[in-house]
């Protein structure tokens, strides 16, 4: 009796362990069309940035009260954050799921 009891619980746990592969399969498809999507998007979205930041920033290069090196000095802060944002993200992109 113990060995048909036990015979039973593997046999379900068999048949529950087939199921849930193709689930998976499914769950990695999604990530990947996810991962599609951001990559064809974010070179859009960082070239905004660049541009509201530049924007921002364009104050201290013109006007009476023009500081160029101000200027210069958060233009580079602004680039290299960006640039960190950037590689961080290239290196994310890059770890295969």
């Amino acid at each position: 009796m113990k060995n048909l009891k036990k015979s039973v619980v593997l046999g379900i746990g068999l048949l529950l362990s087939q199921t849930a592969y193709p689930q998976i399969g499914g769950i990695e498809d999604s990530v990947a069309d996810i991962s599609d999507t951001i990559r064809a998007i974010f070179p859009i979205i960082l070239g905004v940035i660049f541009l509201i930041g530049f924007l921002f920033n364009a104050g201290h290069f013109f006007g009476e009260n023009a500081d160029l090196k101000k200027g210069i000095t958060r233009v580079l802060v602004f680039v290299l954050i960006a640039g960190a944002v950037v590689g961080i993200f290239t290196y994310l992109i890059g770890i295969v799921v």
